[in-house]
C-alpha cells in the first residue's frame, strides 16, 4: 500500500476507529471534554496530513497550465 494511502486513512482511523477508547469526559484538556478535544485534534491533524498527501502526490508536480 503506498503511503499516501496510509496517510490518508490515517485521519478516518483516528476519528472514528478510537471513539469507544476515548469516550471520557473527565480529563479536561483546554477546558474541553477529551472526547470534544480528541475530534478537534483531529480536525486540525487531518488539515495537516492532507497537505502533506498533496505535496507527495505525483499528480500535482506540473502545476497549473
Amino acid at each position: 500500500m503506498k503511503l499516501i494511502h496510509v496517510l490518508s486513512l490515517l485521519p478516518f482511523i483516528g476519528i472514528l476507529g478510537f471513539l469507544p477508547f476515548v469516550n471520557k469526559v473527565t480529563p479536561f484538556i483546554l477546558g474541553m471534554p477529551f472526547f470534544l478535544f480528541w475530534i478537534v485534534m483531529w480536525v486540525v491533524l487531518t488539515s495537516f496530513i492532507m497537505a502533506i498527501v498533496y505535496k507527495m502526490d505525483p499528480a500535482n508536480e506540473g502545476g497549473d497550465e
